[in-house]
C-alpha cells in the first residue's frame, strides 16, 4: 500500500478546488494548524471551505502515516481480513480511505465525528468511491457518540486523543477497545507528547488483555528512555498546491507519527524494529533495532555480502523478521 492519496480521492478533492482560491486555502490552512499545535481541535473548523482547505492541506500526511502503520499491521498479521470498520473522529475521513485501499474485504464503514463540516466534505468525498458511498457517518463527540456505535473488526483513531484531556483519554481508550472486535490502530502526531500518549493507551490496554502486533516486539514497557522517543516517519511527494499550502519549497514532506496496533489475538510473532533510518558505509550499514529483550544496535558487515544486501535495503520503521534482518535472530 503506497502513502499516496488514491486516485479516486485526489481527483475528488481536485474537483472541490476547482476556483479555490489558493491563498485563501492557504490562510485559512495555517490558522487551523496553528489551533492544533496550541492544543485545540477542530472547532477552528467551521465553513465547507476550512475543511477543503485543512482536508488539502493535511490529508496527504494523515493518510500517508495511517497508510504506513496497516502496512505494519497486515505485514505482520497477513491473515486478518476485517470486514468492518468504526473510524473515531473521522474527520474528512482519511482513516476510512486508507482501510478501504488496505482491505479489500472491508463491506461496512462507519464513521464518528461531531464536526459538521468535515462530516459533510467527507460524504461528498466518498460518493466517488464505489465502497465508501454507503458509508454511516454519526454524529457527536468521538468519546460520547463510539459508545452507542457497534462492535467492528478494526477500529481506528487517527490524530484524535491529542484533543482530550487525561481522564477524556483513558475513557475514550476504554470505550474504543470495548467497540474492538479484533484489532485497534492508534496513530497520534511523532512528537513526544504524542508518544507519551500512545504508550498511556497502551499500556491501559495491556492490562485489559491486549496484545501488541506493531510496532511494538514485545508487551514489556518501552525501554526507551529521556530524551529519545519511539516515533516514525513516512515520506510523501508534494503536489505544487500541496506546496504553496503548506508554504513549503522542498518537493517532499515528512510526516512523523507515532503509532500502536492492538488485537484481541496474539500474532504468530513479533518482528523487530528498525527505529532510526541505518546508517550505511561501504564497512557495515548499523541500525538501532527494538527487540524482544531490548534496544540494540545492530550492525552487519560488507563481508557478509548477501546480509549486506539486505540490510541496505531497510528503512526506519521497517520490522525486522530473524529470517532477513539485520543480524537479530
Amino acid at each position: 500500500m503506497t502513502p499516496d492519496l488514491p486516485a479516486e480521492l485526489k481527483a475528488a478533492l481536485a474537483r472541490k478546488a476547482e476556483g479555490l482560491s489558493r491563498n485563501d486555502a492557504a490562510q485559512r490552512a495555517d490558522a487551523i494548524s496553528r489551533t492544533y499545535r496550541d492544543g485545540g481541535g477542530s472547532d477552528r473548523i467551521r465553513t465547507g471551505g476550512d475543511a477543503l482547505a485543512y482536508a488539502l492541506a493535511r490529508m496527504p500526511g494523515t493518510y500517508a502515516a495511517i497508510a504506513a502503520s496497516l502496512n505494519a499491521l497486515t505485514e505482520v498479521t497477513p491473515e486478518f481480513t476485517p470486514r468492518s470498520l468504526l473510524d473515531v473522529g473521522a474527520g474528512p475521513g482519511t482513516a476510512t480511505w486508507a482501510a478501504s485501499e488496505a482491505f479489500a474485504s472491508l463491506d461496512t464503514f462507519t464513521l464518528l465525528d461531531a464536526n459538521t463540516a468535515l462530516r459533510d466534505l467527507a460524504t461528498e468525498l466518498a460518493q466517488s468511491h464505489p465502497r465508501l458511498a454507503a458509508m454511516r457517518y454519526h454524529a457527536g463527540h468521538a468519546r460520547k457518540v463510539v459508545a452507542e456505535a457497534s462492535e467492528a473488526d478494526l477500529v481506528i483513531a487517527s490524530y484524535v486523543i491529542n484533543e482530550l484531556g487525561e481522564n477524556e483519554r483513558a475513557a475514550l481508550a476504554d470505550a474504543m477497545w470495548a467497540k474492538t472486535s479484533d484489532t485497534l490502530l492508534v496513530v497520534e502526531p511523532g512528537t513526544p507528547a504524542g508518544y507519551a500518549r500512545i504508550i498511556d493507551l497502551r499500556a491501559r490496554l495491556i492490562a485489559r488483555g491486549a496484545h501488541v502486533i506493531a510496532p511494538c516486539p514485545h508487551e514489556a514497557a518501552c525501554p526507551l528512555t529521556r530524551p529519545d522517543w519511539c516515533h516514525f516517519t513516512q515520506r510523501l511527494q508534494r503536489s505544487r498546491a500541496h506546496k504553496h499550502l503548506k508554504g513549503a519549497e522542498l518537493p517532499y514532506e515528512d510526516e512523523k507519527f507515532s503509532y500502536v496496533v492492538l488485537s484481541r489475538t496474539a500474532p504468530v510473532q513479533r518482528p523487530a524494529r528498525v527505529l532510526a533510518q541505518p546508517h550505511i558505509t561501504k564497512i557495515a550499514v548499523t541500525a538501532k533495532i527494538c527487540a524482544a529483550d531490548g534496544i540494540k544496535t545492530e550492525s552487519v558487515p560488507h563481508r557478509d555480502k548477501a546480509a549486506y544486501k539486505r540490510a541496505k535495503k531497510r528503512d526506519w520503521g521497517d520490522a525486522v523478521f530473524p529470517q532477513n534482518g539485520l543480524g537479530v535472530e
